[in-house]
């Protein structure tokens, strides 16, 4: 049997050692570039997966690979574990020299994640969490707020999506931030500094695989938002949307928009 422990601390040792590069190439000024899908990349992107990669692989090189950076090789469909990774979640803020992006790594077995870590070098905050044994920030446990009512919460996402006049029911206020990486919104609703995030829009694996363990060894929720699990390491990485919160708050917004269709 895989030695998850191990698994663990060589995920969490290359997600320090990426980070420390990326917050290099960060405070030497970055250069940004647009890929075909018109999302933006720089050196330190790539950089950072080929660090990660020659590190997780050559430990386990028989665990499949998928990464935001790296062509998708459908191989690692017939893996038993799978390295999912994000070199540099939140590209946009690094770019523009804002503290708000992440190395994001997973490691996921049967479809979710069983190890996962996310390092904002920027601001030194490591989150780590190995399936059944809580979740961690700076060696120290976290867990997620207890905040039930949706009035009022602290809310990680875009202050128009919650102003678009498409849904059924208006949003009472609340105090809305938002941070590029959504890996590290999902961090930061698992340490309790927000309450919860929603996302409306596209995500992938590596956007929210290490996040989703993050918040559940917190004691949190993080589904799709009519409330389904999330699944990774499927022939299609996409998820519809995404929302995190402790049970009450998620119960409370699921009563919001659990019902919601979106289109595609």
């Amino acid at each position: 049997m895989p030695d998850t422990a191990h698994d663990h601390a060589t995920l969490c040792a290359a997600v320090r050692e990426g980070g420390a590069l990326a917050l290099e190439h960060f405070n030497a000024g970055v250069k940004a570039w647009q890929k075909a899908d018109d999302t933006p990349v720089t050196k330190a992107d790539l950089a950072v997966d080929a660090l990660l990669k020659e590190r997780l692989l050559t430990a386990r090189p028989d665990y499949g690979w998928l990464s935001e950076e790296t062509e998708d090789d459908t191989t690692r469909l017939t893996t038993a574990r799978q390295w999912i990774v994000d070199p540099i979640d939140g590209t946009r803020a690094f770019v523009k020299g804002r503290p708000h992006f992440a190395v994001v790594a997973a490691l996921i077995e049967n479809g979710r994640p069983i190890c996962g870590a996310i390092y904002n070098p920027a601001t030194d905050e490591f989150f780590e969490a190995q399936a059944g044994h809580g979740a961690l920030l700076n060696n120290a446990p976290i867990s997620v707020s207890t905040r039930a009512e949706v009035e009022g919460c602290r809310m990680l996402g875009a202050a128009d999506m919650f102003r678009h006049p498409a849904w059924p029911r208006t949003w009472p206020p609340m105090d809305i931030s938002t941070r590029n990486s959504i890996a590290y919104r999902g961090a930061l609703v698992a340490s309790g500094d927000f309450d919860a995030m929603l996302v409306m829009t596209w995500k992938n694996d590596w956007d929210i695989a290490a996040a989703d363990l993050i918040v559940h060894e917190a004691g949190g929720h993080m589904t799709d938002h009519r409330g389904n699990g999330l699944t990774y390491n499927g022939a299609d990485p996409r998820h519809r949307s995404v929302v995190a919160a402790g049970p009450a708050l998620h119960a409370a917004l699921h009563g919001r928009i659990g019902d919601i269709v979106l289109p595609g």
